[in-house]
């Protein structure tokens, strides 16, 4: 049962000690089942995995899921420069162990893909996950409302809102996570986000959060791209909200404001990932 050790594996940074084991070892592994929760067993796992001082130095491990789909998982160094990878067809069983993000379901068409590289203690690091449904986010329902989105809200609270693609680019240096982008797009919403978290929790994001009724407005007056930024008569143009959250994690608060224009780089995003699907 792997469990507590995969908790403390996502849990844990390159920076802390797992706490688990006593002494340095060097372990080949070769295990039939493997439980990762109570509902999840991945099969055939094996591969070879070095803790030093309770860090682990090097990985490279891969199993297998219900009907063949794959998880893998390295650490490598070289010249001075970790890299780390995760893949999973299941993003679940990852993901549910974060308590702020409650009801999330992946598709078979969904997966987990991490990568991140760190040097002289700067980490660069990309996580995507494809085709999932999230529900009771308290700091989305808020955002939501504030909107003046409420069908949205209620998918958040009853069947959950779905998204094709999830993208964040962030780093992380002197214990603060910069959040340098963070692009989710679904059939209900678009959302880019951008921003820090700090070691003692301290949260300042900004975002665009954007319907997909306005999304799918904007594809269709691509060839008038210039008219769909600034609009051809007052009043007119697309439709979204800007927002920020600060504060500390326990106590945010969350501001927005409507707004008539999409940036460049938020139709720019847009075009790639509907391209890419």
């Amino acid at each position: 049962n792997a469990d507590s050790l995969i908790t403390n594996l996502l849990k844990s940074n390159n920076d802390q000690q797992l706490d688990i084991f006593k002494e340095n070892i060097y372990i080949k592994i070769n295990l039939s089942d493997v439980y990762l929760d109570k509902d999840n067993i991945i099969k055939n796992l094996n591969g070879k995995l070095g803790i030093v001082d309770n860090k682990i130095s090097e990985a490279n491990i891969s199993a297998l899921f219900a009907n063949n789909e794959n998880l893998t998982f390295t650490i490598s160094t070289k010249e001075g420069e970790k890299i780390t990878t995760l893949f999973s067809s299941r993003a679940k069983p990852l993901v549910k162990r974060y308590k702020f993000i409650k009801g999330f379901e992946d598709s078979d068409e969904g997966y987990l893909d991490f990568y991140s590289s760190k040097k002289k203690g700067i980490s660069n690091s990309k996580l995507i996950i494809d085709n999932f449904k999230v529900k009771e986010i308290p700091a989305l329902a808020k955002l939501l409302a504030l909107a003046s989105l409420q069908g949205i809200a209620d998918l958040l609270t009853g069947e959950g809102i779905r998204f094709t693609d999830f993208e964040m680019n962030f780093t992380n240096k002197n214990k603060v996570m910069t959040i340098k982008e963070l692009y989710a797009i679904g059939p209900a919403i678009s959302i880019l986000i951008d921003g820090y978290i700090s070691e003692n929790n301290i949260v300042s994001l900004r975002g665009t959060l954007v319907p997909a009724t306005t999304i799918n407005r904007s594809i269709a007056s691509i060839p008038l791209i210039g008219d769909l930024l600034i609009g051809k008569k007052a009043g007119e143009g697309v439709f979204g909200v800007s927002f920020k959250v600060k504060g500390p994690q326990k106590k945010l608060e969350t501001t927005v404001n409507p707004i008539k224009t999409l940036t460049p780089r938020f139709i720019t995003r847009t075009l790639e990932k509907i391209k890419k699907n």
